[in-house]
């Protein structure tokens, strides 16, 4: 069962293709679908509202069988995750065995159309959470072609603490985890009035270029929507998935799947595409093969695998392409086939998978009761070259984000939350707190694209209903 948070992000997570002939069909169409609405129509709400559907879902997670939960919202991230009342909502779910995808954010460009950093949302800075930026995809199959949108909010996470001394303590993750497809993306639209003649997709009626011309019908129309709002529900849709093959993978573990064979993007660093890119069939293909005896009394370093380690490679579309062979861990990144072929005891329940990283002496090492020995941790943030993470150029020269917030690189530090770095902007993240959620969709304010050819319904879908 998947539970999403914006009505809209159903389709995309598990549509069943009922319209055009199946040619929307969702990521994981056998999944059950709970929509709870917590924006109005004009995709605004209260961050209240967030909290009593996260209470809702935590009451009801057994009786529907509630494993995935799809947050396409956010709001201004200012307090750390540590004391963040959503982000602590959203920790719980996790806590309790479920997976929870979030979108990243919109805020990748200022208003002049710069690159900017530092932008990621509330709840998308809480590091339990799969956090999912967007990717254009140019209307290809070929996944070559593939770029990180440039509305798409970077990382790292400015939210923070301050101490009694009145000192702030910037939390620095590495985010978004991942990325996924999310410009022009074709999906679910509400019907354009009710019975009354009131107006309830305001989205389509303020923007009718929207609508993607599917279908006359009014009950089966179809819309276009940018943003990472629409890559998270494909990112939930691949942990349905992931679950479907081996019922037995706990968050983290879904997680670092997910990582571990997403697709390097060249020219992306870690604070813009995570990982890489989504590969569902190579995270399928690896979860399938995990054990389903892990349990908490399970040793650290015990075999992950119940037999040889796949190959780390996917071929879509006729391209071939590494996996990325490497996971977020917090502040900094971690790689080696350790990671897939050993159990980590940071894949375990009510754990972070950054926990068991150690900083000594500036230099990152793994505590080897939580990781085994053989996983690199690195010490730069890199800028891929389309290999496994661990290539590419340096794209930080030190890369070390030290706990009390203050990100080295090149001796180049300002105190008051901004960085400025061979040319790298991070914004200041003392933004006025806001109690309102917005919806994180670009609209028709994305990436320009190629355009794509678009099915139109023809009344009878692919089931001859």
């Amino acid at each position: 069962m998947i539970s999403t948070a914006t009505a809209r992000m159903w389709l995309v997570a598990a549509g069943n293709g009922r319209v055009a002939n199946g040619a929307y069909i969702g990521i994981a169409p056998a999944a059950n679908i709970i929509n709870l609405r917590v924006l109005d129509a004009h995709g605004v709400g209260r961050a209240s509202y967030v909290l009593q559907a996260i209470d809702w879902i935590m009451t009801n997670r057994t009786t529907f069988n509630i494993r995935v939960v799809n947050i396409s919202l956010g709001m201004p991230a200012v307090d750390s995750y540590k004391q963040d009342p959503v982000c602590l909502a959203v920790r719980r779910m996790v806590n309790a065995g479920i997976v929870v995808v979030v979108a990243a954010g919109n805020n990748g460009k200022n208003s002049a159309g710069n690159k900017i950093y530092g932008q990621i949302h509330s709840p998308a800075n809480e590091p339990s959470a799969i956090t999912v930026g967007a990717t254009n995809t140019f209307g290809t199959d070929a996944r070559d072609d593939d770029a990180v949108t440039s509305y798409s909010s970077r990382g790292p996470t400015r939210s923070f603490s301050i101490d009694s001394a009145g000192t702030k303590h910037y939390d620095n993750l590495v985010k978004p985890d991942l990325v996924a497809p999310g410009n022009r993306i074709i999906s679910a639209e509400a019907e354009s009035e009710t019975a009354a003649g009131e107006t309830q997709n305001f989205l389509v009626s303020q923007n009718p270029a929207l609508d993607a011309g599917v279908s006359s019908d009014d009950s089966r129309r179809m819309m276009y929507l940018n943003g990472t709002s629409m890559a998270a529900p494909v990112v939930a849709g691949a942990a349905a998935l992931l679950l479907q093959v081996n019922p037995n993978l706990t968050p983290n573990l879904v997680k670092a799947i997910l990582m571990y064979t997403a697709q390097p993007i060249a020219g992306a660093n870690a604070f813009e595409e995570g990982a890489g890119q989504l590969n569902i069939e190579g995270a399928v293909r690896l979860a399938r093969v995990v054990r389903q005896d892990l349990n908490a009394s399970t040793p650290l370093g015990a075999q992950l695998l119940t037999g040889s380690a796949p190959a780390t490679q996917t071929t879509i579309a006729g391209w071939t392409f590494p996996w990325a062979q490497g996971i977020n861990v917090g502040n900094t990144m971690a790689t080696g086939g350790a990671l897939i072929t050993r159990y980590q005891k940071v894949y375990g329940m009510g754990i972070l998978i950054s926990d068991g990283i150690l900083i000594s002496d500036g230099i990152l090492i793994s505590d080897d009761t939580l990781f085994t020995d053989g996983i690199l941790i690195s010490d730069n943030i890199l800028t891929s070259d389309g290999n496994p993470i661990g290539s590419g150029s340096v794209f930080i020269s030190t890369g070390i984000l030290i706990s009390d917030g203050i990100l080295i690189s090149d001796g180049i530090t300002l105190g008051d939350g901004i960085l400025i770095s061979d040319g790298i902007l991070i914004s200041d993240s003392t933004l006025a707190a806001d109690l309102r959620v917005q919806a994180q969709a670009a609209l028709i304010d994305g990436d320009i694209s190629s355009s794509m050819p678009v099915v139109v319904d023809n009344g009878v879908d692919y089931l001859g209903f």
